[in-house]
């Protein structure tokens, strides 16, 4: 970090809520970041699945700037073109008839469960308003996103929390039956867990899953916020399976960087929503749609998400290899370019000597590395990336 007086007491005035690495970024273009001291990164996390398709991506930015210099902000009792184009885009591309849209990850969230509680009010009556979600998960830091979220680390300080929530274990077809019943509202669940350490839920269990939500008149739920929009080589990670959801989260890689959140769902559920149920002042603001729609434009585009498939099979082979050579790998999994490699130990030190060398990654616990690179990586990109890893490996294992 390149420190005067000025930054240092510039800095002291944001809270601490996160863990920072000592880096100022101050430009991204593509793959590539560069802090204010003019050291350039490879960014193996996007942001943390949300720069899919590169820093300061090109055709992004013209839409963006045409937008801005049309239109900012007007309220939601006015339509705009961008939000009507956008809402019909991602109906078009997935399973959803109506979308709601709001700022963030955590933000759909909640709209999801706000409309699986009326929904079940309205359709089952006011007893009906449980969600069943899985341990190990994670749906953002608003209250009911918290409880929502299988891991108590995140829940601890908050209490007491909103009631109706109850977890099971993921893959558990029989702790799904016996949680689920004609008090439950919704299952809600991330087709592959990714905070939690990127495990890919079995088919079999969504199956279950839908049929359990079927058969007692619950919504199923899908959080796509960070497997969404191309990550796995699908539009949407469900589209993987023969699985529909009722209602899915979006946001984070949406609109390339911009704020933005969505939450899609088919038309008998939202209609649940009604005028005055629930609303957002910024959410679809004309801005980050038209960045979202510059998004979809380029991921439809022929062979962008068998892109993603070939470079997420590349990425998994390399990883392979290095747990051939590397005895501390335990595990190496994922779908298309999201990916993690689990240590049998921790190593403490990898982050940030990843980082010394050039690499932007995310390592969880000391022991889950865990990769989510822009669509717009080559090989030789990741080449350099296994490079680094082997040779760390090698000295500190």
């Amino acid at each position: 970090m390149n420190e005067d007086a000025y930054t240092r007491k510039a800095f002291d005035c944001i809270a601490e809520t996160y863990s920072r690495f000592p880096v100022v970024i101050t430009k991204g273009e593509g793959v590539f970041l560069w802090d204010d001291s003019g050291k350039k990164y490879i960014d193996f996390t996007s942001g943390i699945a949300v720069t899919s398709l590169g820093h300061c991506n090109p055709r992004v930015v013209q839409a963006v700037t045409k937008q801005v210099q049309e239109l900012f902000h007007i309220s939601n009792l006015y339509w705009t073109k961008p939000q009507a184009q956008l809402a019909q885009l991602l109906c078009e591309h997935s399973f959803a008839e109506k979308v709601f849209f709001c700022n963030s990850g955590a933000e759909s969230v909640e709209a999801a469960i706000k409309l699986a509680r009326k929904y079940g009010h309205d359709t089952r009556g006011p007893d009906c308003y449980q969600i069943v979600c899985l341990e190990g998960s994670f749906h953002g830091r608003t209250l009911a996103a918290i409880t929502a979220t299988g891991q108590p680390v995140y829940q601890r300080g908050f209490e007491p929390l909103p009631d109706g929530f109850t977890h099971v274990p993921p893959n558990n077809v029989h702790a799904l039956k016996l949680a689920a019943d004609k008090r439950t509202a919704a299952i809600l669940m991330e087709p592959i867990l990714g905070e939690g350490g990127v495990h890919v839920l079995d088919n079999d269990f969504l199956k279950a899953a839908r049929d359990i939500a079927n058969d007692i008149g619950a919504l199923l739920i899908f959080d796509e916020i960070q497997v969404g929009m191309g990550r796995t080589g699908k539009m949407f990670a469900y589209q993987h399976t023969d699985v529909e959801p009722d209602v899915m989260c979006l946001a984070k890689a949406l609109a390339n960087g911009l704020p933005i959140g969505a939450m899609l769902a088919k038309e008998d559920v939202m209609k649940h929503l009604g005028p005055g149920t629930h609303a957002s002042t910024f959410g679809g603001n004309p801005v980050s749609c038209s960045a979202a729609i510059e998004v979809i434009n380029q991921l439809t585009e022929p062979g962008a998400l068998e892109g993603i498939v070939e470079l997420g099979d590349y990425l998994m082979a390399q990883l392979r290899g290095l747990a051939k050579r590397h005895k501390v790998i335990k595990d190496v999994r994922g779908r298309g370019l999201i990916q993690a490699v689990e240590f049998e130990r921790e190593l403490p030190g990898l982050a940030n000597h990843l980082l010394d060398q050039g690499f932007l990654v995310i390592v969880a616990h000391n022991r889950l590395l865990r990769l989510l690179p822009p669509f717009v990586m080559e090989r030789k990109h990741i080449d350099l990336l296994i490079e680094k890893l082997d040779s760390y490996l090698a000295e500190n294992t």
